[in-house]
């Protein structure tokens, strides 16, 4: 599922013919994906002009003038691809509609952009811009990870009375919004701690250390176009590279990468989720 670097470097991809655009006409192909869509979506978005496009956590929102907000979630296999842009980013013919194009947004500067999801997984909302924060899937998210109130601080305090394992409190997102799977293995890798240690039993500063090595994950991750292992596509239709920088994610049994140990990468399963990591490197 795409973590918080797929759904931003979506969202980036999306702004250039979304953000400040009218959605000149929204069609709806199907009464539901994860749930049922609102009622009325197609007719409550057509017209409508996209004041802001922003995320929370693995969620992409786009703020209307008519005072609600489309809420955007990839699920497993959702793809957010635009055609014909003017500014020339993207590929300009349209390309013929596929079985899985669920929702499409026809925009007024020409642009067409396509939800395409196999699976189903993905969801779509319509909420009151005022009361987003408190929609029931993003009331009790976490900071950003890139955000300011994500400090030692507040990681500390967060984080070090926790009697569970490192690698099940970053994924709590009621923690720290949007790490999932793959980037707390790496963080966790270049941190030196292994992911079944328990938080409470990790000294003060090697915790700290993990705040500005989330960061600098992140930031790569978001460089690099995020991680295409499946389903995973940017908005122009290109995959994402950072897969091919795994320190420790999908490597099992492949050599250890730190220089000078060549201790084969192990797997584990906590919480039903695959943990990489390196015995030697990672205490």
């Amino acid at each position: 599922m795409p973590e918080l670097p797929e759904v931003e470097t979506v969202r980036t991809g999306l702004a250039p013919v979304m953000e400040g655009q009218v959605i000149a006409r929204a069609t709806v192909n199907r009464p539901d994906l994860r749930w049922p869509f609102p009622e009325r979506m197609a007719e409550r978005l057509t017209g409508a002009r996209i004041d802001r496009l922003r995320r929370r956590s693995k969620y992409i929102l786009a703020d209307l003038d008519r005072g609600e907000t489309l809420l955007i979630h990839l699920g497993m296999s959702g793809r957010m691809t635009v055609s014909g842009d003017p500014l020339g980013r993207f590929v300009h013919d349209h390309p013929m509609p596929e079985k899985h194009d669920h929702v499409v947004f026809d925009m007024e500067n020409g642009a067409r952009v396509t939800f395409n999801d196999p699976r189903r997984f993905g969801a779509m909302d319509l909420l009151p811009t005022l009361e987003a924060d408190s929609h029931p899937l993003l009331a009790s998210i976490g900071p950003e990870p890139l955000g300011n109130a994500f400090n030692e601080g507040y990681f500390l305090a967060a984080v070090k009375p926790r009697r569970t394992p490192i690698k099940t409190a970053l994924l709590d997102q009621k923690l720290v919004a949007g790490l999932g799977n793959i980037y707390v293995c790496e963080a966790l890798f270049r941190a030196g701690i292994a992911p079944t240690r328990r938080a409470d039993r990790i000294s003060t500063p090697r915790l700290a250390a993990l705040v500005p090595i989330i960061r600098d994950v992140l930031t790569e991750a978001i460089a690099a176009g995020g991680s295409s292992l499946k389903d995973y596509r940017q908005a122009d239709g290109e995959l994402g590279y950072f897969q091919h920088n795994f320190d420790v994610y999908g490597r099992e049994g492949e050599p250890c990468r730190t220089p000078g140990c060549a201790t084969a990468i192990r797997r584990v399963v906590q919480s039903g989720r695959s943990s990489f990591y390196c015995p030697q490197c990672q205490r």
